[in-house]
């Protein structure tokens, strides 16, 4: 059975293409007629053209006609002789635009990928500029306090002081006992005096303590420190001078057992220039 199905297909498929090649054969023989025909047609235009038994404006058209037909006949050969040709290279064109379709889709996506870092590296130029403009103020900030620094008179009076002293203490029912041992210690105090200055009186001024530890780091009152102009210090004092000498004493406090036994330092300013320092001993 099965052989005698493969026969039978065999036998259609053989009968489908000898039904074309007779139809194709057949076409060829109709286009030959026709061409046949035409070429007569054609030769009888051309001589009553040449007789000139036929209005011009017939003639032409007739010529025009006869074209038309040649050219549809020509069409008609190129279908049927080119078809399966025009079918593979279809289907190449076909696979290469599939091709180039997948390229586009890559090249989309790269595109977009790439706009994205276009985004952020715009948005990172744009902070950069942003604190280069900060930076740019800053400097010329800085460079208009030189600048009337430097515009102020260079002789300048600063405080005479004398007999610095600094030290610790602890409490005891909230009076301050002195002592020299660093655990212990809730307080340091510095004192100086002030000498008087005759032109000078009733004019107020500002002085820094700055107590530094063994490591020479700045002890802070209270976890608080003051800065100025990037100079650190501990305590601020506000004087108003008079016109006898002056004892100023201030505290900063401390925890408890956060000092170690070593050499301390006192320094005191004014204006950041340093007038006086001083050393002391805990154990």
């Amino acid at each position: 059975m099965l052989i005698a199905v493969i026969i039978g297909i065999l036998i259609a498929f053989f009968y489908s293409y000898a039904q074309s090649r007779t139809k194709i054969a057949f076409l060829n023989q109709e286009k030959a007629l026709l061409i046949k025909d035409i070429n007569l047609m054609k030769a009888d235009v051309d001589r009553l053209s040449a007789l000139d038994e036929v209005n011009e404006i017939e003639l032409e058209s007739s010529k025009f006609r006869v074209q038309q037909l040649l050219d549809s006949v020509g069409r008609l050969n190129f279908t049927v002789e080119r078809l399966r040709e025009f079918k593979s290279e279809l289907s190449r064109l076909g696979a290469k635009n599939d091709s180039l379709m997948l390229k586009n889709n890559f090249l989309r996506y790269n595109n977009m990928v790439l706009s994205e870092k276009y985004a952020e590296t715009k948005q990172k130029l744009e902070e950069l500029k942003g604190a280069s403009n900060s930076m740019a103020v800053a400097d010329q900030s800085q460079k208009d306090k030189t600048k009337e620094l430097d515009s102020e008179p260079k002789i300048k009076s600063y405080l005479q002081l004398r007999n610095s002293e600094g030290g610790g203490f602890r409490e005891r029912n909230e009076r301050p006992i002195r002592t020299n041992k660093a655990s212990i210690i809730q307080k340091l105090r510095g004192c100086v005096t002030v000498e008087a200055d005759p032109e000078a009186i009733d004019e107020e001024r500002i002085i820094y303590l700055q107590f530094l530890g063994p490591d020479m780091r700045v002890i802070e009152d209270n976890a608080n420190t003051i800065t100025v102009n990037g100079n650190v210090y501990s305590k601020r004092i506000k004087l108003l001078l008079k016109s006898e000498n002056i004892i100023v004493c201030d505290f900063i406090t401390i925890p408890e057992g956060s000092l170690k036994e070593g050499i301390y330092t006192l320094n005191i300013f004014e204006d950041e220039r340093l007038l006086t320092n001083t050393e002391f001993q805990l154990k």
